[in-house]
């Protein structure tokens, strides 16, 4: 069991002097934030393609025990049939992001808010998503983004898979509560400004339980603060990781 928790992305300007230390490298800004969180979201994968030596050096600027989770491309996921993208899958997974190694967590596939649940196309789809990439194993976060996918067949097709279905702490979209693999991936975005820790100190102790529960029975947990009011992200991460810890 490991939990990681982190933020998305490391490249922000309103950073640079809230989270990162005035005048910091910006060239060593994932190192910094490699060291006072444990996990981090790329989200540029999302946009297009990166080049191997890029993972390799992202890889190379954390310590162990650190992950990324890979936002899939668009490409795959932005698809009138889902099951017809094994190219651009394809295409994302061979990109060179296996140079992650032993830093990679789960990929995460986003899909819009106007795609709602298709069973047969949907089961194509995740059909389509391999186990391993390079001999390096993969795991797989789908966050849905429709009212549809409340739906039981849906719960079914991600357990059958071992693939987690991504608890989105959100105003805009719909928040499914399941547990459908070895995993947990969270994404929580509702942090204040007007909050130096993004979250109140009740609401961050709530969120310690919750990690301690879906860690229990060793599950792995993935947890990244996103949207919201980005400034504060880094410092509600760097709350909650300092709660679990002292929680030990």
């Amino acid at each position: 069991m490991s939990i990681h928790i982190g933020i998305g992305g490391w490249t922000y300007e309103p950073w640079r002097g809230t989270f990162y230390p005035p005048k910091h490298p910006q060239k060593r800004e994932l190192e910094y934030a490699g060291q006072h969180l444990t996990g981090i979201e790329i989200n540029g994968t999302y946009y297009g393609s990166q080049k191997p030596e890029s993972f390799a050096n992202w890889a190379a600027s954390v310590p162990d025990g650190f992950r990324f989770s890979v936002k899939a491309s668009r490409f795959c996921t932005n698809r009138k049939v889902l099951k017809d993208g094994a190219a651009s899958i394809g295409k994302f997974l061979g990109q060179g992001l296996t140079q992650l190694g032993d830093r990679l967590g789960p990929i995460h596939w986003q899909f819009m808010a106007t795609k709602q649940f298709d069973r047969d196309d949907f089961a194509g789809f995740l059909d389509l998503l391999p186990d391993s990439q390079d001999g390096l194993p993969l795991r797989h976060a789908i966050e849905v983004r429709h009212e549809s996918f409340r739906d039981p067949a849906f719960i079914d097709l991600l357990r059958a898979r071992n693939m987690a279905v991504v608890y989105a702490d959100s105003d805009e979209f719909p928040c499914i509560d399941e547990q459908t693999a070895d995993f947990t991936y969270a994404r929580l975005q509702r942090s204040r400004e007007e909050v130096e820790t993004g979250y109140d100190a009740a609401a961050l102790d709530q969120w310690a339980k919750r990690v301690r529960d879906w860690a229990a029975g060793d599950r792995d947990v993935f947890l990244f603060f996103i949207a919201g009011a980005k400034v504060r992200n880094p410092a509600a991460a760097q709350a909650l990781i300092a709660r679990l810890r002292d929680s030990g």
